[in-house]
């Protein structure tokens, strides 16, 4: 029997203003693109939480979860289930600063700049149209479950 693998990253949106972060890696099938901060979930921490450390360590940028924007999922060569959950953020502090090795750029781009830029991903051109309307808070509320779980964190967006 073959083995399953399961990938979970998380992303964000982060918004100042009408603009949003967004960056360009070095590596991968991304390069030369701009692209939202995002990147894997650790074993210790929440996906809201590596949303956030992700936004932090790829552009210096500190950030607050607002609520779910999207999930992204999908299955590459029929073996890995490849998922993100990507959250629309609120700028904290900071100024873009790309990760060194990583990153090439990160900045903050007018949102209709990148709706027609040839280096956005298809990926910024779908979800960045829904971002004015998004008025609701799914807001992670932390819970604590019946011990016999085990969580150590556990949290709930409605």
């Amino acid at each position: 029997m073959r083995e399953s693998k399961v990938w979970l990253a998380a992303g964000g949106i982060v918004v100042k203003g009408n603009e949003v972060l967004v960056v360009k890696k070095t590596y991968g099938g991304l390069k030369g693109k701009w692209s939202f901060p995002a990147g894997f979930v650790e074993p210790n921490e929440t996906v809201d939480e590596a949303a956030v450390r992700e936004v932090l360590e790829e552009t210096g940028i500190v950030a607050r979860v607002r609520q779910v924007a999207a999930l992204r999922t999908g299955v590459i060569r029929k073996e890995i289930s490849d998922n993100m959950i990507v959250f629309l953020m609120d700028y904290v502090e900071g100024d873009p600063q790309p990760q060194e090795g990583e990153i090439e750029i990160a900045t903050f781009m007018p949102i209709n700049d990148l709706l027609t830029d040839p280096l956005a991903t298809e990926y910024i051109q779908i979800i960045l149209p829904h971002i004015p309307t998004m008025s609701s808070y799914l807001v992670g509320e932390s819970y604590v479950p019946d011990p016999i779980f085990g969580y150590s964190s556990y949290k709930i967006f409605t």
